[in-house]
Formats: structure tokens, C-alpha cells, sequence
């Protein structure tokens, strides 16, 4: 139980940090967003891990795969800031959705694993979830509609990537690398597109980082009561406080469409998680 509320904590408090996200990017460049993100979470999270993590704070066993799994989730994040600064928090969260889907793909060409009938058929279920929401030849895909699901698959080898670091490296130390990398990178790129934030713009963008660092380290906590699989269907909740945020302060509620391309692609992913939960009993 303990697991489950972490987890959704987490979850829940996510969509707060996608709000003022896509709040800032109204004001200033995504990448000064990205780079908040990063950057403040840094600065927040370092000074905690050396105090109370320092034995974790080593060089990692397997640098290169470190590199492309900070490089994986650094994409995602610079695909979903940008699709979210366009279209609306719903629509651009439900398109990632599909993380769960390319993880399995992935995992049958890249991790060599067993993938049966029935979570092919997942797959496709997801993917037609997808071709609802888009509706290529009927409505015209944006950048930002290709850039969600973007971010969705860059997430999917995020997961890959991490799968393969267990073996190797602390989940914290995998943590700590990945947001520095992050914020060095973006810290080199930001200085192209910037515009000095007001008082009350560096306000919102210290707190962005500080709910996105809250949120994940309670995702951290969840994972060492509960195993990664088993708590995998409740990330389906932050499209909850995604769509109450999106509607109370951005005025966009899901259409139609929307609502049963999400249907289909949370029915698939939920249907994944319980076939692997199923496959590891």
C-alpha cells in the first residue's frame, strides 16, 4: 500500500510541473524551460545526495550506456516542453502514452525478449489509439503532435537503456548523472534563446524543478517497496490532474477523439503491464 500511495503522489503531482511548463513557455523560449528543469534540479537534489548519498556518488561501471539513456530522457524532455508549449497538455501527455507500447517493440529487437500474440495485439490496439488522435488526412499533424510522440518513443528507449543499467550501476547514481548531463547540455544551448526571466518568472521555474524533483524521488521511494511492473498501470493516473489542469487554466478539455484514442492507448499499456506482471510470477 505503501508503494501505491508513493506512486501516486508522484503521478499526481506531475501534471503541476507540465502546467507550469507550458505556462512559462507562453512567456519565454521551451528551452529556457527545459533548461529550469534541469538545471534547478540539480541545485536542488546534489547538495541532499552528498549529505546523506555520498557512497552512491561514484564513476558509473558503464559510462557509454549512462550517456545514452541521459541522452534518451534529455530528448524526451525536449520533445514533450516543445509539444506542450503548442498543443494542449491532454493531447500532448496521451500521444507519450505510448512509451508503454515501443518499450515492448523494443524490448523484442533490442533485449531479445518473448513477446507473444497478445501483447502484439496490444501494440496495434495502442497504435490505432494514436491514428484516432491524429487523424492523418483529415486534420493536418503539427510538429508538435510528431514531436509528443517523439517524446514517447525517446522515453520507451530511456526505459530499454535503464532496463540494461541495473546490472550495472545504483539507481541513484544513475539518477545524478542523468540530470547532470541534462543540465550541462541544455545549459550550453540556452544562452541562444534567452530572455531574463522576471522575479515572479524565476519564482515559477525554481518551484517547476522543485515539483518535478518532489515527484520523482517519491517515485524512487515507491520503487523500493513495490517492483517497477506492478506500479507501471498507475502512471496512467497523471492524466487525471493533466486534464483538470489543462482545462481550469488553459481552457482545453479533450474532444471526442481524444478521449477514445485515449481510451484504446491506456487500455493497451495497462494490458502490457499486467501481461509482464503476469510473465514474472
Amino acid at each position: 500500500m505503501k508503494a501505491i500511495i508513493l506512486n501516486l503522489i508522484a503521478w499526481s503531482t506531475l501534471p503541476i510541473m507540465d502546467g507550469m511548463a507550458k505556462y512559462l513557455s507562453t512567456e519565454m523560449h521551451f528551452l529556457e524551460v527545459v533548461w529550469a528543469r534541469y538545471f534547478f534540479m540539480i541545485l536542488l537534489s546534489f547538495p541532499l545526495t552528498f549529505i546523506f548519498l555520498r557512497k552512491y556518488l561514484t564513476w558509473p561501471q558503464s559510462f557509454l550506456l549512462q550517456l545514452s539513456r541521459s541522452i534518451f530522457l534529455f530528448s524526451s524532455t525536449i520533445c514533450f516542453f516543445y509539444s506542450i508549449s503548442v498543443i494542449s497538455l491532454a493531447k500532448a501527455l496521451t500521444l507519450a502514452f505510448v512509451s508503454p507500447i515501443f518499450v515492448t517493440i523494443l524490448s523484442a529487437f533490442l533485449l531479445k525478449e518473448k513477446v507473444g500474440f497478445h501483447r502484439w495485439f496490444a501494440v496495434f490496439v495502442g497504435f490505432i489509439g494514436v491514428l484516432i488522435i491524429i487523424q492523418p488526412g483529415i486534420i493536418k499533424i503539427n510538429l508538435a503532435s510528431i514531436a509528443s510522440l517523439g517524446a514517447g518513443i525517446s522515453y520507451a528507449f530511456y526505459i530499454i537503456s535503464t532496463r540494461k543499467l541495473t546490472s550495472f550501476d545504483n539507481p541513484f547514481l544513475t539518477l545524478i548523472f542523468t540530470g547532470v548531463f541534462g543540465a550541462i547540455i541544455i545549459s550550453i544551448i540556452v544562452p541562444f534563446y534567452w530572455t531574463t526571466p522576471n522575479l515572479y518568472q524565476w519564482i515559477l521555474m525554481i518551484s517547476l524543478a522543485a515539483v518535478g524533483t518532489f515527484a520523482h524521488f517519491c517515485l524512487i521511494l515507491s520503487l523500493n517497496y513495490a517492483e517497477a511492473s506492478k506500479l507501471a498501470p498507475f502512471g496512467y493516473f497523471e492524466i487525471v490532474n493533466n486534464v483538470l489542469i489543462g482545462y481550469y487554466f488553459f481552457g482545453d478539455f479533450p474532444n471526442k477523439w481524444l478521449w477514445l484514442g485515449l481510451l484504446f492507448i491506456v487500455s493497451s499499456g495497462i494490458y502490457i503491464s499486467f501481461r509482464e506482471m503476469r510473465n514474472l510470477k
